[in-house]
């Protein structure tokens, strides 16, 4: 049996909760998002947006129908939500985009109201299936499915959402920008300068080129980011 708690001792670093006082935390639902790239819903509503004093309280609004979660009404206070998620408060009209922030924390970063429905995808693997289709797997645990081979693993797909439809379509390449979702890097971004086997050089707006691995980059634009990173 799953446990529904945490110790907030132990809970990831990337999770910006206070570590005494209170024993435990809602620990998120298995699914989509790794646990330290995640976090649940409960712990959104109450302790990062302050819109609830209580978890019964989170059950509440939740239970109206009034979240939102990649354009979908999400119910369970333990639906985990993880990076480039678009989390929809229905009452206030806000929506944010989750992401790691540069000390690693996930956090919220409020959007305009042009990329309410734009999610970014990574492509995580790909797989041929039934009469030569193509099923692309999605960092978010999603899959689409193309006729065309026309995607390499490593671009990002701007998704229109709750539709699942692709919109645009970002390859990972010299001069890409790149939004850096793990290592010693997490949180910062830039142009890619140079692929090299599986490591990239990434030149940030500002500081120093540095070397991260290949895997931890996502492409969020040619040049320059289409979404509102802070």
């Amino acid at each position: 049996m799953v446990k529904r708690h945490l110790k907030r001792l132990v809970a990831p670093k990337s999770w910006k909760i206070k570590r005494k006082g209170i024993t435990f935390v809602t620990r998120p639902k298995p699914g989509m998002h790794s646990k330290k790239n995640s976090i649940s819903l409960n712990l959104v509503l109450r302790d990062m947006l302050g819109y609830a004093k209580t978890t019964r309280d989170v059950k509440v609004i939740l239970s109206k129908g009034g979240v939102l979660v990649d354009g979908k009404q999400r119910k369970d206070h333990r639906f985990a939500v993880g990076v480039m998620d678009l989390i929809e408060i229905a009452k206030t009209k806000e929506c944010f985009r989750v992401l790691l922030n540069k000390k690693g924390n996930i956090s919220l970063v409020k959007i305009k109201p042009d990329e309410t429905k734009m999610k970014l995808c990574k492509i995580v693997g790909k797989a041929v299936i039934k009469k030569g289709k193509i099923q692309l797997n999605l960092n978010d645990g999603k899959n689409i499915i193309i006729d065309k081979n026309n995607y390499k693993t490593g671009d990002t797909l701007v998704v229109e959402v709750p539709e699942q439809k692709i919109k645009e379509h970002l390859k990972f390449e010299k001069g890409s920008f790149v939004y850096l979702s793990g290592g010693k890097h997490k949180g910062e971004s830039g142009i890619i300068d140079e692929i090299k086997d599986s490591i990239i050089r990434v030149k940030p707006e500002s500081g120093e080129i540095f070397e991260t691995s290949k895997k931890l980059a996502f492409v969020i634009g040619k040049e320059k980011p289409i979404i509102t990173l802070s």
